[in-house]
């Protein structure tokens, strides 16, 4: 009941002396908005009461105004905050609130203050009524505030499940991609079968998409835990069709899934039904990982199964086994008396031992084309005669050739070797029998089990067996007459086989060793008139005839395979036949073989003739005439390639040595070195050459000649390459000549120098040139296109060449005389002292004529007294032993020595150049 009002609270509620303006003004116009507002602020000191009593004036004659209304709820709202949810202000403030929405029913706002009210007051049953209330009043846009707001109020401490689930079926009709918030609620309050069907309702609903960012897959997982942790709360719902759904769905989780299921049948005491479900899924996974998974969790349960009896049979207390069972979802122990312990004991045995052989099958569902691991599984099976032909008889039924992997004819021949072991040669026959007819992809294959079906006859010494299998397997299926290429290569394998080589070949073994000569012919014929005969079947089968002392035959056979092979296939034939033809005959007819030789070198490329020459030559030296053979060394130098002219070269002047003497090797050996293209050697090959020439004329005593074959390789021997060349020319003036000829021979040493230094500016020139006449014709072109050339750039490498003669000091006449032929070489400063003899100082009692002053040479050889016995001055300065030589040494240069010494002049200075 309200307080009585006293007077003096009477008087605070009367309006006072300065209300009156507002009082008539509202008086004439009750209905002014903006005279409440103003009078209500201008009130703001006013006690509580009298400002309630302005805002209900205020609301009674405006009802409609959302202003007044929110402005005094929230001054209400104020005056109860702190207080008891239970006192009267909150109820009187409730009051105040259903008031405002008789006119208010549409603001949303005033309807989540009101719910946020009687939140706080945990007035459950009206403020679910009242969120009711608001649904039903406000439109279907606003009803998302409201929900807000009611599922905040479900989750409050208090609030009843089954209100709280009615409810969110309630919400997730308006919001049904929140249906996993409801999902969850139920899980998290215990609800495992309205959360598993509702689960199963998102799983089965395509169009559903998850906020939280689930997948399918993961939800099926949750679904699959849910419905195997939790079985007796899921009755009525197909768990075991849900979950082999999720294992056709889904293939990367199936060993979970698989061990979810029979968890599932285990909780429910089903342990029967559990092994099966283990058992299919370890025959069904197809990959090691779900295996893996699928295993452990079965030893697990056998294991368990195990413990849980021993258990049973320890305790002495027959009711132990009731009192201990438990529902935390491991209650699977059985009634009984002991007596099953051994089974399960061998069951946890059988197990463990067949894990190889159910791996073995997991990895063959992964691929039952695989050879090698169809091999692997027959061998686990080692002892057991029967598993073996089963898995064996599996094996040829399942592999394909078309997608096997490895060799699919081995299993076959295995299969067939298996039989043969245990002794039982007539199935091993049935089998081979089998393998030839079956399908397959290679023509090798087929021919491979002939072989082996023909190797087992042999191994059993059924000699004729084998060779009427060979026989069978090598005779042409009848067929058109006509057949294109492509029309064969259609046909069967086992219509082709006939061509295989290997076939042939062991045809041909087994008719050396157990038939006729006519037979073993008649086999190396067939190959040769199927055209799939080798080298090596060539000179087998002249081998064969060798042997049976038919020369003729074999020879015949020779020309047949040379004339079935080209180079380089035929050159084992070549060799083998007039090797064999020079055995036989020898020098009997040696025209004939001649004519082989002749044929063989004809046929030859140049790379593969020389072997063939050396042969002939060595023929004609044998059986013939020396003098054929040299000139057979002589073709062979022009016509081998030119890294291996030198080797025949070698021989060529060993075997004249031997034959000729030494006028034919300096024959020999000035051909050589002077040869014309094609047959020069390289300049390496010449080098080397004149070395040993000058080293056979040094041994003969001929010193000129050695002198000026050196003279003649120097023109091919880079110093800086050729540096034994050079060492050989410098030892071998050391020994035999004098100052004049080892200065020559410095002079000569520079000279080459020079002319490689110019050969290697020439190509540097040619290029600049090459690259002048491009911008010349390119300055033509924009010439004739109106284009002015810069007249700077026109003579660039004329002012680069005089630049490059003032910058070698040579100016005048003089300077351009000396001036080197080759355009554009800038030298180093050193000239050859060049003109004609008279320039050149003279020796005696002459004056010598002045020579250009040239800069010193900085490689120039000095020859002081310490190291030659005597300077560049005269024979006077000089004190050199001397000996007499014989005459004949000098040979022709003796006459020309006396003449010099009657004009006071040393002959070796008259024979300078």
């Amino acid at each position: 009941m309200a307080a009585p009002v006293t007077d003096a609270a009477m008087k605070d509620l009367l309006p006072q002396q300065e209300d009156l303006l507002y009082e008539e003004e509202l008086a004439r116009n009750p209905y002014n908005l903006k005279m409440w507002i103003r009078y209500i602020q201008a009130r703001t000191d006013a006690p509580p009461r009298r400002r309630h009593l302005l805002f209900e004036r205020a609301v009674r004659a405006l009802p409609g105004s959302y202003k007044l209304w929110h402005a005094y709820l929230s001054e209400r709202k104020l005056a109860v905050r702190g207080l008891r949810p239970d006192d009267s202000a909150f109820e009187a403030l409730n009051n105040t609130f259903e008031r405002a929405l008789v006119s208010m029913h549409k603001m949303p706002r005033i309807w989540t203050e009101y719910l946020e009210l009687l939140m706080e007051q945990r007035l459950v049953t009206r403020t679910r009524r009242t969120f009711d209330r608001a649904l039903c009043s406000l439109p279907i846009t606003q009803h998302e505030r409201v929900w807000q707001l009611y599922l905040k109020f479900i989750h409050m401490p208090g609030i009843p499940t089954e209100t709280a689930v009615r409810l969110y079926r309630r919400y997730i009709k308006l919001e049904p991609a929140h249906a996993e918030e409801y999902v969850a609620y139920l899980k998290a309050k215990g609800h495992w079968g309205e959360a598993a069907r509702k689960l199963s309702e998102l799983l089965n609903d395509d169009t559903f998409r998850s906020l939280e960012g689930k997948s399918k897959h993961q939800m099926w997982l949750e679904l699959c835990e849910l419905v195997t942790k939790h079985p007796r709360e899921v009755v009525g719902m197909r768990v075991d069709a849900i979950i082999r759904g999720g294992i056709r769905r889904f293939t990367d989780e199936v060993g979970r899934l698989w061990t979810s299921l029979a968890d599932y049948y285990i909780r429910r005491s089903m342990f029967e039904k559990a092994r099966d479900v283990y058992e299919e899924g370890l025959c069904s996974v197809v990959t090691v990982h779900d295996f893996s998974i699928i295993y452990d969790a079965y030893t697990q349960f056998e294991e368990s199964l195990l413990s849980a009896s021993m258990e049973q049979l320890a305790a002495e207390d027959p009711e132990g086994p009731e009192g201990a069972e438990e529902d935390d979802g491991t209650d699977f122990l059985l009634k009984d008396d002991g007596n099953d312990l051994d089974l399960r004991l061998a069951r946890l045995e059988h197990l463990m031992n067949r894990r190889p052989e159910l791996l073995s099958s997991v990895i063959l569902r992964q691929n039952p084309h695989n050879v090698a691991e169809w091999h692997k599984r027959v061998r686990l099976f080692e002892g057991k005669p029967t598993k073996q032909i089963l898995t064996y008889t599996e094996a040829v039924r399942t592999v394909d050739p078309d997608k096997a992997t490895g060799k699919p004819f081995s299993l076959w021949c295995a299969f067939a070797k298996f039989y043969e072991r245990h002794g039982d040669v007539p199935n091993a026959r049935i089998i081979f029998q089998k393998a030839v007819e079956a399908r397959h992809k290679y023509v090798d294959d087929v021919a491979q089990i002939w072989c082996e079906w023909a190797e087992m006859e042999l191994r059993h010494q059924n000699y004729k067996r084998a060779l009427d299998i060979v026989v069978r397997a090598t005779t042409p299926p009848v067929r058109p007459a006509r057949m294109t290429a492509e029309e064969e290569r259609a046909l069967p394998v086992q219509e082709r086989v006939y061509r295989n080589l290997k076939l042939h070949l062991m045809h041909t073994d087994l008719e050396e060793s157990l038939g006729t000569r006519e037979s073993t012919c008649a086999a190396y014929d067939q190959i040769l008139d199927l055209r799939i005969a080798t080298p090596q079947v060539i000179l087998n089968y002249a081998l064969f005839l060798t042997e049976q002392k038919a020369f003729e035959d074999a020879f015949k056979v020779y020309e047949r395979g040379i004339a079935l092979f080209k180079y380089p296939h035929v050159k084992d034939i070549w060799a083998a036949y007039l090797s064999a033809f020079v055995e036989r005959y020898g020098g009997k007819k040696l025209e004939r073989a001649r004519d082989l030789f002749e044929q063989a070198i004809k046929d030859a490329p140049p790379q593969e003739c020389k072997p063939l020459y050396m042969e002939y030559a060595k023929l004609e030296e044998t059986h013939g005439l020396a003098r054929h053979a040299m000139d057979i060394y002589a073709r062979a130098l022009g016509a081998v390639p030119k890294e291996q002219r030198k080797g025949v070269l070698d021989v060529y002047v060993s075997r004249a040595s031997d034959f000729f003497g030494i006028a034919k090797v300096r024959e020999i050996y000035e051909s050589a070195i002077e040869a014309e293209p094609p047959h020069e050697l390289g300049d390496d090959d010449v080098r080397e050459v004149c070395l040993r020439y000058a080293a056979l004329e040094t041994k003969l005593g001929e010193i000129d000649r050695a002198r000026a074959i050196y003279v003649h390789g120097s023109s091919m021997s880079h110093p800086d390459k050729a540096a034994d060349f050079w060492a050989a020319w410098r030892q071998f003036e050391v020994k035999h000549g004098n100052e004049d000829t080892f200065k020559e021979m410095m002079r000569i040493l520079r000279s080459v120098k020079v002319s490689f230094s110019h050969m290697q500016i020439n190509s540097i020139v040619d290029a600049a040139r090459i690259t002048s006449k491009a911008e010349a014709e390119a300055g033509m072109a924009a010439a004739a296109a109106g284009a002015k050339r810069p007249r700077e750039g026109a003579d660039a490498m004329a002012e680069l060449e005089a630049e490059a003669v003032a910058a070698m000091g040579l100016g005048g006449a003089e300077g351009v005389a000396k001036k080197p032929a080759l355009s554009g070489f800038v030298s180093a400063g050193v000239y050859q002292q060049g003109g004609d003899d008279k320039d050149k100082g003279k020796e005696g009692g002459g004056a010598a004529k002045k020579a250009p002053v040239v800069a010193a040479n900085p490689e120039e050889i000095d020859l002081d007294a310490d190291d030659d016995g005597g300077g560049a001055g005269g024979d006077e300065d000089m004190d050199v032993g001397t000996k007499a030589v014989p005459e004949g040494v000098f040979g022709s240069l003796a006459g020309l020595a006396a003449k010099g010494k009657e004009g006071g002049e040393a002959p070796a200075k008259k024979q300078r150049t």
